[in-house]
């Protein structure tokens, strides 16, 4: 099955059903301007009430790599998602100390801009580019482009997902997982329990069909 990554994760109950209805990692959203974002203590009240098994990835932008590193230690975070313009070397230095995820935008006709050089990286979140933010807009990516990554990559696909789309964006693509926030909310950083059920009915569905 392919693997789901509920994320904008906000509360303890939010995090609670994603679980109950099979994702295997949730996100915990550090980046200020977000709607999604949590505070360190927030976050740690979510960790406290998640069941085992169920992994936490941290969402940084442009943050430097030491309190990346500090941060994710502090809270017991699988993986450090960087969701940013993080050159390089940072996404080495980090990868260092804890699995990276690099977030990469992808502008429709266009390759992915870094994703060869980011070889540290144990896996990239393709999103779509939408100007001014960094994730959560609800535009879809580009899945032609997502598929050929998809061949030679790990590839969390994000962008615009919905119950609706899901489906159809796994089978055209063949990711190792899709990511979603925006596309199962009923407020930007509170889920909707009918929308998650419906989002993770139709994952089920497509990877029988893999």
């Amino acid at each position: 099955m392919v693997r789901v990554k509920i994320c904008g994760v906000t509360t303890p109950e939010d995090a609670c059903l994603a679980a109950e209805l099979g994702a295997h990692a949730i996100g915990l959203n550090f980046y200020p301007e977000s709607p999604r974002s949590i505070s360190p203590f927030a976050a740690r009240n979510i960790l406290r009430k998640l069941p085992p098994l169920v992994s936490s990835v941290g969402i940084f932008v442009n943050w430097a790599p030491e309190p990346i590193i500090a941060l994710s230690r502090a809270l017991r975070l699988a993986a450090a998602q960087l969701h940013g313009e993080e050159t390089p070397q940072t996404v080495a230095e980090v990868a260092e100390k804890i699995p990276v995820i690099k977030a990469l935008r992808i502008e429709k006709g266009s390759a992915p801009i870094g994703l060869p050089r980011h070889r540290a990286a144990a896996a990239f979140l393709l999103d779509a580019a939408s100007p001014g933010q960094f994730g959560g807009a609800g535009v879809t990516t580009d899945w032609v482009q997502a598929r050929t990554l998809a061949e030679s990559h790990r590839i969390i696909l994000a962008g615009g997902l919905t119950p609706e789309n899901v489906a159809e964006a796994i089978l055209a693509v063949r990711p190792f997982a899709v990511d979603v926030a925006s596309g199962v909310e009923s407020v930007p950083g509170k889920k909707d329990p009918a929308k998650l059920r419906a989002f993770f009915s139709e994952v089920a569905r497509a990877s029988r069909s893999l």
